[in-house]
């Protein structure tokens, strides 16, 4: 009876050690994991306007009646949204956009921009309830700055110059337009990059 206890907690014991050191690599495993995906930001196009130059500038009606004169140099920086009515991942941002402005609106505007009927837009925008926005519909303005996908957000500093921008699928990516301006670098991808392209120039 004893040899059978004895064996029983053997064999317990084996097990708990067994578990133990599975535990340790799989916790390792995913520290190499997180190591090798890194947070994902704005996927910027090649193309455009470049990170660093100056926006360029556009008097651009509102669909509120007003006039806005967007990339010239202003008091606060300036989010450029590009969106449609019919892209559900932009109606998914929204929300987004007015948390961001209520928190960043003493030193940030944010302006809606696209193109198409206005009558349309302006439906939309009363059932989104928009109106805290600047909108503006403008096909040279997407042009100028080769936006193809949507959504699409230009980050344009108080001085008018582009600090960051590209496609915003999610709220990581819209708050990796505001990291990479305080990083002072074209994108996240290009600060975690940095240190890889270093080694390999070594």
């Amino acid at each position: 009876m004893n040899e059978a206890l004895i064996a029983s907690n053997l064999l317990l014991w084996l097990a708990v050690i067994a578990l133990l050191v599975v535990v340790i690599a799989l916790s390792r495993q995913i520290g190499i994991l997180y190591e090798r995906i890194a947070p994902m930001g704005a996927l910027m196009m090649d193309s455009g306007p470049k990170v660093g130059e100056a926006a360029p500038v556009f008097e651009l009606r509102t669909l509120s009646g007003g006039t806005l004169a967007l990339g010239a140099p202003g008091p606060r920086s300036t989010l450029v949204f590009f969106l449609s009515p019919t892209c559900p991942v932009c109606k998914k941002l929204l929300p987004i956009l007015k948390s961001v402005k209520k928190a960043e609106g003493e030193r940030l505007d944010i302006v809606l921009a696209s193109d198409g009927n206005a009558s349309e837009h302006e439906a939309f925008r009363r059932r989104a309830e928009l109106g805290a926005f600047a909108y503006v519909l403008s096909a040279e303005l997407g042009m100028r700055y080769h936006v193809s996908k949507l959504p699409y957000a230009v980050l344009i500093d108080a001085s008018g110059r582009i600090r960051a921008k590209g496609l915003v699928n999610s709220r990581e990516q819209l708050d990796s337009l505001f990291e990479a301006q305080e990083l002072g670098v074209a994108s996240v991808q290009d600060y975690l990059d940095a240190p890889r392209l270093a080694k390999e120039q070594a």
